[in-house]
């Protein structure tokens, strides 16, 4: 376990040594500083979307729930069998009419 510390820490040293080097030589161009200006500014617009990105995550959940609510709420409902029974009537016959003789 001390050996993967010290591995830690030596590889650590060498990345923040390498990191500071990078500025230096950026520094040291001409235009570096802004390049090193736009890729701030870059990081922070990024963090700021992704943050506004997650937060959308418990909304779209809540609009999933909505929307299965609105689908079990819209469908059609079987219809419930009744127990009571239809009779049917006898048809009448119609009645003859009388005619009435012309004249």
């Amino acid at each position: 376990m001390a050996q993967r510390k010290q591995q830690k820490d030596v590889l650590q040293r060498l990345a923040d040594s390498g990191e500071e080097a990078f500025q230096k030589f950026i520094a040291d161009l001409p235009g570096g500083s802004k390049v090193v200006g736009a890729a701030n500014s870059l990081f922070a617009r990024v963090d700021e979307l992704t943050k506004r990105v997650r937060s959308l995550d418990p909304l779209e959940r809540r609009v999933a729930e909505l929307e299965r609510r609105l689908d079990a709420l819209t469908k059609p409902k079987p219809k419930a069998r009744t127990t009571t029974r239809r009779t049917t009537t006898a048809r009448k016959a119609p009645a003859s009419r009388k005619r009435e003789p012309a004249g």
